[in-house]
């Protein structure tokens, strides 16, 4: 078989859904690499910043890593703005959806949440609600939500940081996405796990 036989869902038969279960399996395993070329796209995105976007997520991300932070914090780091591209009302749900499958709730939450969290910084200048985070007072997450944003995200717009390029980030991607989408032993449901380790980041710096 090279297609299905059907023309219509309901007319397709075991052999045809055997057929592209095996050709959606094949194509879910390359999710990985079709992130990391999505994510070259933001150095074409929302300008007037400082650096790009994809700078900017270098960026957060190197500052994760520089912090002994775990392949899911660095892996969601990187990934969290990618919905600025097709997304840019709620990237940060779109994001999320996306990284759902692959790591820890923790990590799945901070990010859909962060655009909320980082108003914090600049809603008021704007007429907007600097404070709508408020709404997430005494959730589990909130105090990692609110050091993502404060140690990685709103800092990361320094064109004189020295970053690490994304190849550096590949294998983090990699290993995520090769992932058995909804393991529970890699969601984690309730689990926290700190964004900094002190000792690795001695490690990672040299430090």
């Amino acid at each position: 078989m090279t297609t299905v036989k059907f023309t219509a869902m309901k007319d397709g038969d075991r052999q045809d859904y055997e057929f592209l279960t095996a050709h959606e399996i094949d194509y879910a395993a390359k999710t990985g690499e079709r992130l990391l070329d999505a994510l070259v796209q933001l150095d074409e995105g929302l300008s007037g910043y400082k650096i790009t976007r994809l700078g900017h997520s270098l960026q957060a991300a190197t500052r994760a890593w520089r912090d002994g932070a775990d392949t899911d914090w660095i892996a969601c780091t990187l990934l969290h703005d990618i919905g600025d591209i097709y997304a840019p009302y709620n990237h940060d749900e779109y994001a999320a959806s996306i990284l759902k499958p692959f790591v820890r709730e923790q990590c799945t939450w901070v990010v859909e949440k962060h655009g909320d969290f980082q108003r914090l910084y600049y809603a008021h200048h704007v007429g907007g609600n600097r404070h709508a985070r408020d709404r997430f007072a005494g959730h589990p997450y909130f105090d990692d939500c609110d050091q993502f944003c404060e140690r990685w995200d709103q800092s990361s717009f320094d064109p004189d940081y020295e970053t690490l390029p994304i190849a550096f980030f590949r294998p983090f991607v990699l290993e995520v996405f090769a992932r058995k989408a909804y393991d529970p032993a890699v969601i984690r449901a309730g689990e926290r796990v700190a964004l900094t380790d002190p000792d690795t980041a001695k490690t990672r710096t040299g430090a």
